[in-house]
């Protein structure tokens, strides 16, 4: 199958080979004498035969903000890129904090403490201020005002400000960045404030309109659990529930104690479980309406530096088993549009350092699953910082509208999930 895919000199596409041969396999079943070539030429004819062409614009990129979420944001665009095509990462806007600031940001791009080293080459231009990493010219600007940055002095025209300093959440505040020359839009990786749009790729992204200036990624943790709510309430239906997460430690909290204008969060991160407050159950409504005011929640704070779960306790208006609801879970995570958001594992040896890295919003541990009848208990892990990056450039390339076509476009089935 590879080697007919490679001979069919093919356009840009994201192609997920398992489920092309599923669906091929499913279509000989049913009676189907194509050859698998011949398959494959009709499935994939819009792209045959064009490599080398992509229809798709670019987009200029702007991370306004280098932390843990841009960075991880930035490895993603770069990994991303070639061919000038899609998500182009232009420059990043932070505040200078040292006299040598440029290699230390390049420093903390190149080596991650959690996910590991930069994969390429990273090169560092103190004359032009800009970083190179993987071929990928990325200027460095120096400001502490998004309303005055004229972006066009650097090549940069209508261009995608990704805003991931969480200073500012509300309209009013986020407008600052389209008064700077050279911006279009604007995207906010945290929940947004009064009517901005949150948006969960895979649940309303749908929803992003042409003539959207601002909107918002919503939480990691919004992220995460979404996608299984909406699962489970397609299914079961949702009476009512409750949502605790287990979160990693976070940069807004205190390595050790001190005076901190959040309760408990003064507290020493590293050593103690902090009860606090999350705003992912009232979030979740943003997106699916039809939950409103079923869910309450509250998160622990722990001293893991990277990837969390999500304990959802829920009453449904149907009842189910556990190798029922797992089975339906299994499925939606092999087959369904969440396919991108929604992952399950049964695995009894897994821990969180296991999750590091994944490009899914949420992982179902199968095996901790609780059914009883309509009671049912769901434990969702989730990679807070790499996940969540993922869903924020998802979020970003619908804004753009340079999501490349996705292969097979219908799905396989039931029955291919079961021989998955």
């Amino acid at each position: 199958m590879l080697a007919i895919l490679a001979d069919l000199d093919l356009g840009a596409a994201a192609i997920d080979i398992g489920r092309l041969r599923l669906s091929y396999d499913a279509s000989t079943a049913a009676g189907d004498e194509r050859s698998l070539e011949e398959f494959l030429r009709t499935e994939l004819a819009d792209i045959v035969g064009q490599g080398g062409h992509d229809e798709r614009t670019s987009t200029d990129v702007v991370l306004y903000g280098f932390g843990r979420i841009g960075r991880l944001v930035a490895r993603l665009l770069i990994e991303k890129a070639g061919g000038g095509h899609g998500l182009r990462l232009r420059a990043i806007v932070v505040r200078r904090g040292s006299a040598n600031d440029l290699t230390k940001r390049a420093s903390l791009l190149r080596r991650d403490s959690v996910h590991g080293s930069f994969e390429g080459t990273i090169q560092v231009d103190e004359a032009s201020n800009t970083i190179t990493a993987n071929g990928t010219r990325i200027q460095v600007i120096y400001s502490d005002d998004p309303a005055s940055i004229d972006y066009t002095a650097y090549g940069i025209t209508d261009a995608l400000v990704v805003d991931n300093t969480g200073r500012w959440r509300d309209e009013a505040g986020l407008s600052q960045h389209l008064e700077s020359t050279g911006v279009a839009k604007v995207l906010l990786t945290a929940p947004g404030k009064g009517a901005l749009k949150n948006i969960v790729h895979g649940i309303n992204h749908g929803t992003i309109e042409d003539t959207d200036r601002i909107i918002t990624a919503a939480s990691c943790t919004t992220n995460a659990i979404t996608p299984v709510l909406k699962a489970i309430n397609d299914r079961y239906g949702v009476v009512h529930g409750h949502v605790e997460t287990v979160h990693s430690f976070t940069n807004d909290q205190n390595l050790i104690d001190n005076f901190h204008k959040g309760d408990r969060r003064g507290r020493s991160a590293a050593l103690n479980m902090v009860l606090t407050e999350t705003g992912a159950a009232t979030a979740v409504a943003k997106a699916l309406p039809e939950l409103a005011g079923k869910l309450t929640g509250s998160s622990i704070r722990v001293p893991t530096p990277d990837v969390s779960i999500a304990i959802l306790n829920l009453t449904l208006g149907q009842g189910t088993t556990k190798e029922e609801v797992n089975t339906y879970l299994r499925e939606m995570s092999l087959h369904s549009g969440m396919r991108k958001q929604v992952d399950y594992i049964d695995s009894p040896e897994v821990v969180s350092t296991d999750f590091v890295g994944s490009r899914r919003a949420g992982i179902v541990d199968g095996l901790a699953t609780i059914a009883e009848d309509i009671h049912l208990v769901l434990y969702v892990w989730y990679d807070n910082e790499f996940g969540y990056s993922c869903q924020v450039v998802r979020v970003m390339e619908e804004m753009a509208a340079v999501h490349p076509p996705s292969y097979p476009q219908a799905d396989a089935g039931a029955t291919a999930g079961a021989m998955a």
